[in-house]
């Protein structure tokens, strides 16, 4: 069975994340659900993942870069997949636990260090709390870590991939 090229495997991961991205941005702006903190530091995991994937595949490396591409992917996705899981923890509160609706991340951004914004963000507010939507009774942050799980096994198996055919 012959394998894809891994920056074929590369390709196929940005053009994943581009799929992920513009089901957000058609939520965002078709459906009018707006993004909590925590939807937006994932969305900038998507980007990363994407970014690292498409130079991947442009770039086309030996097999250190290779491994070197698919560790960087794998390290955006698994961030990406904390602020998934941080978020789906969020939503599993009981009303009575969870935080205090926050600031925006414009706001934020504006006033505090980057340290501190990142700080606040992760905490999570109500926003990030609330189930907006959800498909087979699973909400959004679910289906993104869905998501993340994938790219993290395709960087994966392109980083254990045993032979090239690049």
């Amino acid at each position: 069975m012959n394998l894809p090229s891994s920056r074929t495997i590369f390709l196929i991961v940005f053009l994943g994340c581009t799929g992920l991205m513009g089901v957000a941005l058609f939520m965002e702006h078709v459906m009018g659900l707006e993004p909590c903190n925590l939807c937006i530091l994932q969305r900038v995991a998507v980007i990363a993942t994407a970014f690292i994937a498409l130079i991947a595949a442009i770039h086309g490396p030996a097999v250190t870069g290779i491994k070197t591409y698919a560790s960087l992917g794998m390290l955006a996705s698994a961030t990406g997949a904390g602020v998934s899981g941080r978020q789906l923890w969020l939503q599993s509160l009981p009303p009575e636990q969870v935080p205090a609706c926050g600031p925006s991340l414009d706001y934020l951004i504006d006033v505090f260090p980057l340290t501190e914004v990142l700080s606040m963000v992760l905490a999570g507010d109500g926003d990030c709390a609330e189930v907006v939507w959800s498909f087979l009774g699973i909400s959004i942050p679910g289906w993104t870590l869905v998501g993340f799980f994938g790219l993290i096994a395709i960087c994966g198996f392109v980083f254990l991939k045993p032979k090239y055919k690049d």
